[in-house]
C-alpha cells in the first residue's frame, strides 16, 4: 500500500504540489473555528460567530467556481496567488478591526471567502501532466482525499495552539499568512507555471453544461448534507452523555475511518467504469450512516462513527475521476471547483437541518438526516445512471497538447479535455 503512494511522492514536483496545496488550503479548512474563537474572545455572541462563519462559507461557495473558471482561462499563477493574498487581507482586516463595525466585519469575511484560491481544483488539474499514467493519477486522487482528512484534523489543532500561544486575532493572521506561502509554493512550481487549459467552447454555463457533471453535483450535495448533519448530531450526542470530549472522539473516529478507507482504496487498481463503482461506494456510505440512528453507548457509537467514515474518502476520490470524465473541454479546474462548492453548500444545509431535527425529535433524528442524505445521494446516482454512463466524447491528451507540454500523459488518458 505505502509503496504506491511513495511512488507518487517521488515523482518530480508531486510532493511540493501536494504540500503547497494543503498548506494553502489551511485558511479555508480552519476558517470556521478561527472565526468562532475570535468572535468569542472579543465578547461577541455565538449567533454573531455563526453568522460570520456562514457568510464566509457562502462567499467561498460563490467564489470557487468563478475563480476556477478564471484559472482555466488565464492560468494558475495569475489567479491563485493574487486570490490568496486578497483573501488573507480580508481575514487580517477582520482581526485588526474586529466587529465594532458589523458591516465592515461582514465585508471582510465575504472578501476572504470569495477570494479563497481554488487550489484544490487546481491540483487535480495538474496531476495528469505531473504523474502521466492513469493508474498513478487515480491513486493521487485517493491520496488527495486522505490528505484532506489529515488537514481537517491537524488544522483546528494548529489554530487552538496559536490561540494558546498568542491570541485568536494572531491565529487568524498567521494561518492566512501561512496559506499565502502555500499558494506561492504551488504557483512557483514548473507544472503550475506551464499548465494551460485546453481550448474551451465559449458558453455562459461553462462546466455546468455537462449533464453528467450536474448529476454528480446533485449527488454530492446530499453527501455533503450527510456529513454536515453529523457535526451537529455528534455534538447533540455528546451533550446527551454529559461530556464534550465524546464529540472529539466521534469526529476523530470519523476521520480515522476516512483515512483507512481512502488509503485502502488508492492502494489498488480498479477495473470497470468509475460511475458504476461510485454508485456502489455511495451505497455503502449510506449503509454506514444509517446505524448511527441507534445512538448506542459511547464505545459502540465511536466504532459506528469509524465505520461510517470508511467509504467517505473513496467516494470523494472516485468522484474526482468522474469529474475528469465529464468536464467539458477546457473547464477542468472550474468543474472540480463546482464539486467543492456543491459539497460545501450541502454540508451547510445539513448543519442547518440537523439543528431543528434535534429540537423536534432528539439526537436520533439528527443522525437520521445523515442517513437520509446518504440514501438521497444514492438515489440521484441511480436515477441519472444513463447520463453518467455516457460522458462527453473523451479527447486524447497527446504530446504537445496544452495540458501536456512535456508529453507526460499516456495516450488515451483523458486529463479533463473533452468536447
Amino acid at each position: 500500500m505505502a509503496a504506491g503512494y511513495l511512488d507518487i511522492l517521488r515523482a518530480r514536483h508531486a510532493a511540493q504540489l501536494l504540500t503547497g496545496t494543503l498548506v494553502g488550503r489551511l485558511p479555508n479548512g480552519t476558517a470556521n473555528i478561527a472565526i468562532v474563537l475570535f468572535v468569542r474572545a472579543e465578547g461577541g455572541s455565538y449567533t454573531l460567530a455563526g453568522a460570520l462563519a456562514a457568510v464566509y462559507g457562502l462567499a467561498t461557495a460563490v467564489g470557487q467556481p468563478l475563480l476556477g473558471r478564471a484559472v482555466d482561462l488565464y492560468g494558475q499563477p495569475r489567479v491563485q496567488l493574487p486570490a490568496a493574498v486578497v483573501s488573507a487581507l480580508g481575514m487580517a482586516l477582520l482581526a485588526v478591526a474586529g466587529f465594532g463595525s458589523l458591516p465592515l466585519a461582514y465585508a471582510a469575511v465575504a472578501v476572504a471567502g470569495v477570494f479563497t484560491p481554488p487550489l484544490e481544483g487546481g491540483l487535480r488539474a495538474l496531476w495528469p501532466s505531473v504523474l502521466g499514467r492513469e493508474d498513478r493519477v487515480h491513486r493521487a486522487y485517493a491520496m488527495d482525499a486522505v490528505a484532506q482528512e489529515v488537514m481537517f484534523t491537524a488544522g483546528p489543532l494548529l489554530v487552538t495552539l496559536l490561540v494558546a500561544l498568542w491570541s485568536p486575532a494572531a491565529a487568524l493572521i498567521v494561518i492566512n499568512a501561512i496559506g499565502v506561502l502555500g499558494a506561492l509554493s504551488v504557483v512557483l512550481s514548473e507544472p503550475s507555471r506551464t499548465w494551460r487549459s485546453a481550448p474551451r467552447e465559449a458558453h455562459w454555463l461553462g462546466a455546468l453544461r455537462s449533464p453528467g457533471l450536474l448529476a454528480l453535483l446533485g449527488a454530492f450535495f446530499f453527501v455533503g448534507l450527510a456529513l454536515g448533519s453529523i457535526t451537529v448530531a455528534g455534538m447533540a450526542y455528546a451533550d446527551d452523555h454529559g461530556r464534550e470530549s465524546v464529540y472529539g472522539w466521534l469526529m476523530a473516529a470519523l476521520g480515522l475511518g476516512a483515512l483507512i478507507g481512502g488509503a485502502a482504496y488508492g492502494a489498488r487498481q480498479w477495473a470497470g467504469a468509475p460511475e458504476r463503482r461510485l454508485r456502489v461506494i455511495v451505497g455503502l456510505l449510506a449503509l454506514g450512516y444509517l446505524p448511527l440512528m441507534l445512538t448506542p453507548g459511547v464505545v459502540a457509537m465511536t466504532l459506528l462513527a469509524a465505520v461510517s467514515g470508511v467509504f467517505l474518502a473513496p467516494a470523494v476520490a472516485c468522484s474526482f475521476i468522474v469529474v475528469d470524465r465529464h468536464a467539458p473541454r477546457g473547464t477542468v479546474t472550474e468543474a472540480f471547483s463546482w464539486l467543492v462548492t456543491t459539497f460545501g453548500v450541502g454540508a451547510a444545509a445539513g448543519t442547518a437541518v440537523a439543528g431543528p431535527a434535534v429540537e423536534l425529535g432528539g439526537t436520533a433524528w439528527s443522525f437520521a438526516v445523515a442517513g437520509a442524505g446518504g440514501v438521497a445521494a444514492l438515489a440521484v446516482l441511480l436515477a441519472t445512471g444513463k447520463v453518467l454512463a455516457a460522458p462527453a466524447r473523451t479527447a486524447v491528451a497527446v504530446r504537445g497538447s496544452e495540458n501536456d507540454r512535456n508529453g507526460a500523459v499516456e495516450p488515451g488518458f483523458s486529463s479533463g479535455h473533452q468536447a
